[in-house]
């Protein structure tokens, strides 16, 4: 491509021209023909195609009609730059050949008559000449144009005739040919003028201009292989035999494109981007160009030595060389066909020849003028519109042809300009598309001019390029998938052909009469005032004068394209143009009754089921989802299940339909499982499904990209099915979403149908009520994926892919492990309820009471823990795959859990429900547990990394401990174990609960820790006080086990005092406390140890004080009274004594503790009360103080009404014991 600026005249005009596509070899100097050749003799190359001439040589003589005036310049947008230059910005763009151009700018000067046809696309106007006369020839014909030519005889020329070109008119066309031929260096040419001393010189020439002349000269290599581009490209959405219509239509000659119908070709040698001051032009030009020597680009013109150049021929020989960027024009005269000199003209010289005066300012007006006029008038998109100048007037009148076809009340098919406008909105929407696939400010127009061109067609008639419409329509709305094409499965059936335009190279020159126009006479007056015509130039001189025409219309900006937010909306637009497109390519297809019959001799297989096996039978048999992720092999020679046949337009148009009308429902069932609409969301993947069962039945081997896309909606289905067994309450609401179903919907299946049974996929995409069958589904739709990930196919195009599929496939495999392990739990609950029936059974006969059932585990339970233990097992290598430690640690929790639970089943549980010692099988799963969660720990290496997980496993091993350490000490099995040995094991295990118990984190979990680690340290001290009482001999042991129990007790104490909400726990401990340091007195002999020991034990007793005061509080929250004591009974199962759900205060329990309490607190003051009586020494004054108080409190304490309710009896007790405890005076027990 290259550019040249140029200011001609006086730097009166700025033209600058582009060269956007070029078909022309480089330039190679032109022949000197001798004086005194004879131009009648035909060369010995004549006729014969060069690239040098192009088409020119032969179109000059008339061999090829001007039959393609339209698709002459269709084509310019087959070019993806070209498109993008003439869509953007603000400035309007003209489309046209480079002799209608010329002619518009001749009009003032020229009594000839003008017809062309204009359209408008976008900002673009785009100029065609409308042949009349050869359309009404035609007309008497085939009957076409009646209106047309009815029309023109009423308002403009009451008595049309032709006339017939003149023989001079033929003389002239073949000397020009052969003077081209001539021209030409080669075999059967003249010899050219050689001139070798000036070789360097040209040479040097030559790479001066390569940088500024157009590449129609010179091209570079890079240059050559940006011209070629538009036969390379390949767009998924160009069409191929767009313009092939039925013959009966008759489509005049003007828009048939003949032979060459198969894609619209480019016509042209050059295609060139002209700015003529504020005016931008596409225009097509195959005006042959040499070059050589000193002149780098020439242009070779042919004249009569006795005719002078008049204004029309200057005008039109400056206009080209302006437009090709042609320097220099060298003039070669003739008299009779015998060539007498040459003549050298510069371009800027050619407006000032003598006979061919003009002013290139006039000229510059004259196209604003026509261009705004234009603009201001051909105002509706789609319309064609005619500009008329009859031969010798100097009126020109614009028409609505379209509105004109419509009054005439004409079909809309027999419209002859409806196809070649609907085409050309076509081919510039798609050469869009490619530019929209980077930047979407173009989805506007090409909306709009898909939609002028769906409105413009019948579908009956014109169904391929309706469908390929249809289908850019829903590419505009993207679907947040990234835009891939479907691997080489375009919807073109061929590329843009170069060729050349079958135009006059030469136009026949004109004459200021009226007589020089051979072709056709025109009359010049106007019978009638026209009302038909849309704008009116009354006078063509208007045109000179500068700005007399403005543009009063702005043409609207590019349409801005519609984005809704909303993705089902969005997705409901993609599936109605994909309807659309279907219906299209359906009704092309023959019917079923058109099908042939079936072959009687040819078995037709059925498929069996067992439709016995369903359910969990139906789990184990297993689905394949698999069978359309393979390559298929799709009979190429043979049609369809519709009769469509394979690589034809309709094939490859339902191809992109099918998977775009996927893609759609992909979107809206993800959109649904967003939005917690489960039975949506798997209608929706079922369609997708099936549309993409459809695309494999008429596909052949698949695309990598479209196998990927298979995967995510297998994905997909599996978490919709994962989200409804995990969802089952609201079944009811998900059955009612999925039974619907638009219309749209249901005329989309139909045409799927047509093509697939569309049952691939129903054991998937079917809405089951058995939640396990559920998550059997979803599995499979996981483990289908992941074939298709790592299959060959995909493996270097899926990587990122395959860690989601292998999170989502060890996410299931948890949730199946979950389900069977709950399954099992379920199962053990019902034979603890079996059991506890069977105990009350037996109580009703006496000789049963020492029955002992134990229990065993069942054959189901072994089987549901195998297969959870499985699932765990291979979900924890799914996610150890893609080094996922924290959802591994997850599993490793879960495969620790199980492990409880089996333990939990193998404990022996007497008929009276008093379960047996510790067994060794529950030993055994316990330790089995404690090494998952060790193994869960050590995956997560450090709390850092995720906490939650992190203190979750913490927690449950904590709990695992604690729960074995409880086991061994409540059920110690001594049958086979030492009291020793126990201890030690109940000792271990609980200090290693302790240490997973996390008091420092402040966390949810934080009360729960020190909770556990109070009652830790109250087993423990409980535990070594009975080995103190219990222990015989070793003083030693004694001692250590009497220092353990005052420790633990003391730690317990202070952590049950931190909580403030376990006021029984703290109690408990406290009177434990008390009731061993009486133990410990048991064997003192002297008053002074007795009293000693006795004073430390009522401080333990004082210290209790805490824990009724928190009773108290609890009380007094919900206003509980107890009733008397002998009907403890009885209030224990009344709702009172059962303690308020926000409490939680075990009323039962307390009234246990306060019985023991009373007595003890008594014991205590009374054997203090005795001892400092009966002692033999001088009491002091504090003693005696401290004397007389024990007795009051003791006296209270014997005075009070044991029927009291428990509020009073608290209120009193804390009461006493505050009496006892002078230094807390200060605090209000009744607060």
């Amino acid at each position: 491509m290259s550019s040249s600026d140029s200011a001609c005249a006086g730097s009166e005009i700025k033209s600058r021209a582009v060269v956007k596509y070029s078909a022309a070899p480089p330039p190679t100097s032109y022949a000197l023909l001798q004086e005194k050749t004879d131009l009648k003799l035909p060369p010995a190359n004549w006729l014969r195609e060069n690239p040098q001439l192009g088409s020119a040589g032969t179109t000059v003589l008339g061999s090829s009609s001007k039959s393609k005036p339209f698709s002459r310049f269709v084509d310019l947008f087959q070019s993806s730059k070209t498109c993008r230059c003439t869509q953007g910005g603000g400035v309007t763009f003209v489309f046209c050949h480079i002799q209608n151009i010329k002619k518009l700018l001749k009009i003032p000067y020229s009594k000839s008559h003008v017809s062309m046809a204009v359209h408008r696309v976008g900002r673009t106007l785009l100029l065609d000449e409308l042949d009349i006369q050869e359309l009404f020839m035609r007309s008497s014909q085939t009957g076409d144009w009646t209106w047309l030519k009815e029309f023109y005889q009423r308002l403009i020329d009451q008595k049309w005739q032709r006339k017939k070109k003149s023989k001079e008119h033929w003389y002239q066309k073949a000397i020009l040919s052969k003077f081209l031929y001539y021209s030409i260096n080669g075999d059967g040419a003249a010899e050219p003028v050689a001139d070798n001393r000036n070789e360097p010189e040209q040479e040097n020439e030559e790479e001066e201009y390569s940088s500024s002349w157009p590449t129609a000269f010179t091209r570079a290599a890079s240059d050559i292989g940006e011209s070629d581009a538009p036969k390379q490209v390949r767009s998924q959405f160009a069409l191929g035999q767009v313009t092939s219509v039925p013959k009966e239509q008759n489509l005049p000659i003007v828009f048939d494109e003949g032979e060459n119908s198969q894609g619209l070709r480019n016509d042209f040698v050059r295609n060139i981007m002209w700015t003529f001051e504020d005016i931008h032009m596409l225009v097509g030009s195959n005006m042959p160009i040499f070059g050589g020597g000193r002149y780098p680009a020439v242009s070779l013109r042919l004249r009569d030595n006795n005719k002078p150049i008049n204004i029309l021929t200057g005008i039109d020989y400056w206009l080209d060389n302006l437009m090709c960027n042609v320097p220099e024009l060298v003039m070669c005269f003739h008299v009779n066909g015998i060539v007498q000199k040459y003549e050298m003209i510069k371009t800027e010289e050619i407006p000032h020849l003598e006979n061919s005066n003009f002013s290139t300012r006039v000229v510059k007006d004259i196209a604003q003028n026509i261009l705004s006029f234009l603009k201001s008038n051909c105002t509706k998109e789609g319309h064609t519109y005619w500009l008329f100048k009859a031969s010798g007037s100097d009126i020109v009148k614009l028409y609505d042809l379209t509105t004109l076809c419509e009054e005439a009340e004409e079909e809309k098919c027999q419209n002859p300009f409806t196809l070649p406008v609907a085409v050309l909105l076509y081919r510039v929407a798609s050469n869009l598309m490619l530019k929209a696939r980077q930047n979407r400010k173009h989805y506007g127009t090409i909306r709009t001019l898909l939609l002028n061109c769906v409105k413009l067609l019948d579908e009956e008639r014109h169904p391929q390029i309706m469908a390929s419409a249809h289908y850019m329509l829903s590419e505009l709305f993207q679907l947040d998938e990234p835009p891939e094409g479907d691997g080489g499965e375009s919807l073109r059936a061929g590329g843009s052909e170069d060729s050349y335009s079958d135009e006059d190279g030469e136009e026949e020159e004109e004459e200021l009469t009226e007589d020089s126009d051979e072709n056709c006479s025109y009359s010049s007056s106007s019978p009638q005032d026209d009302s038909k015509a849309v704008a009116v130039i009354r006078s063509v001189w208007e045109l000179s004068v500068p700005e007399k025409y403005k543009s009063t219309h702005q043409i609207r900006p590019t349409g801005v394209f519609p984005v809704s937010q909303d993705k089902e909306e969005r997705c409901r637009h993609v599936l109605s143009y994909v309807l659309k497109g279907l219906k299209a390519v359906d009704g092309t297809i023959k019917k079923e009754s058109d099908l042939p019959a079936a072959d009687p001799n040819t078995p037709i297989p059925l498929k069996y089921e067992d439709k016995s096996a369903t359910g969990a039978c139906a789990a184990e048999q297993g689905i394949s989802l698999l069978e359309r992720g393979q390559p298929l092999q799709v009979d190429q020679k043979h049609p369809t299940r519709s009769g469509m046949i394979p690589c034809s337009w309709q094939h490859r148009m339902k191809l992109q339909l099918f998977l775009k009308a996927s893609k759609a429902y992909y979107v809206l069932s993800d959109a649904a499982t967003n939005l917690l609409k489960y039975g949506r969301a798997l209608r929706y993947i079922k369609l997708s499904l099936q549309c993409y069962d459809a695309y494999c039945s008429v596909s052949g081997p698949l695309n990598p990209h479209v196998l990927q896309f298979h995967s995510q909606c297998l994905s997909l289905c599996g978490d919709i099915q994962l989200m409804l067994a995990q969802n089952s309450n609201n079944r009811a609401a998900y059955l009612e979403e999925y039974s619907y179903q638009t219309k749209e919907d249901q005329e989309i299946l139909h045409s799927l149908q047509r093509e697939s049974s569309c049952q691939a996929f129903n054991m998937a995409t079917d809405l089951a009520m058995d939640p396990e069958y559920q998550l059997f589904v979803s599995s499979k739709c996981y483990e289908a994926a992941y074939e298709l990930v790592i299959s060959e196919a995909l493996k270097d195009h899926a990587t990122d892919q395959l860690a989601q599929v292998l999170k989502r496939l060890g996410n299931i495999r948890n949730e199946m492990g979950v389900y069977h392990m709950n399954q099992a739990a379920a199962m053990q609950t019902e034979k603890e309820d079996a059991a506890l029936c069977i105990y009350t059974c037996d109580l009703q006969n006496p000789l049963n009471l020492y029955y002992c059932y134990i229990t065993s585990v069942s054959i189901a339970e072994q089987e549901m823990w195998k297969k959870s233990f499985s699932f765990f097992e291979k979900g924890m290598k799914d996610f150890e795959a893609i080094e996922d430690s924290t959802n591994t640690a997850l599993l490793l929790c879960n495969t620790g859990r199980l492990m409880r639970i089996c333990a939990q089943a193998h404990c022996a549980v007497s008929a009276d429900q008093s379960r047996g010692e510790f067994s060794p099988e529950e030993a055994l799963y316990y330790n089995k547990a404690i090494d998952y969660y060790s193994r869960a720990l050590k995956s997560l290496a450090s709390r850092v990394n995720h906490p939650a997980v992190w203190d979750s496993v913490n927690w449950e091993l904590s709990t695992t401990y604690f729960t074995l350490a409880t086991l061994l000490q409540d059920y110690a099995p001594l049958s086979r174990k030492a009291q020793e040995q126990i201890e030690r094991e109940v000792t271990e295990a609980m200090m290693k609960s302790l240490k997973y118990c996390d008091l420092q984190t402040e966390s949810a979990r934080q009360p729960l820790y020190q909770y556990r680690a109070a009652t830790i340290h109250h087993r423990l001290a409980s535990m070594y006080h009975s080995c103190y009482r219990n222990q015989v001999g070793d003083e030693h042991l004694r001692k250590q086990h009497r220092s353990l129990a005052e420790l633990h007790y003391g730690k317990a104490v202070c952590l049950f005092v931190s909580l403030k909400d376990a006021p029984c726990e703290l109690l408990r401990t406290l009177l434990e406390r008390v009731a061993f340091a009486e133990f410990s007195m048991a064997g003192q002999t002297s008053n002074a140890a007795k009293l000693k020991s006795l004073t430390g034990a009522l401080e333990l007793m004082a210290e209790t004080r805490c824990a009724f005061q928190l009773i108290h509080r609890e009380l007094l929250e919900e206003q509980v009274e107890l009733i008397e004591p002998d009907a403890a009974g009885s209030a224990r199962a009344s709702p009172d004594a059962a303690g308020g759900p926000a409490s939680g205060l075990n009323l039962p329990e307390v009234m246990k503790l306060i019985e023991v309490f009373e007595p003890s607190f008594s014991f205590l003051l009374l054997q203090l009360i005795k001892l400092m009586t009966t002692m033999k020494w001088k009491p002091s004054n504090k003693d005696e103080e401290r004397l007389k108080t024990y007795k009051n409190v003791y006296s209270k304490l014997l005075r009070a009404e044991k029927n009291a309710p428990l509020l009073r009896r608290v209120e009193l007790h804390i009461e006493l014991l505050q009496q006892l405890t002078p230094q807390a005076g200060s605090d209000d027990t009744h607060s």
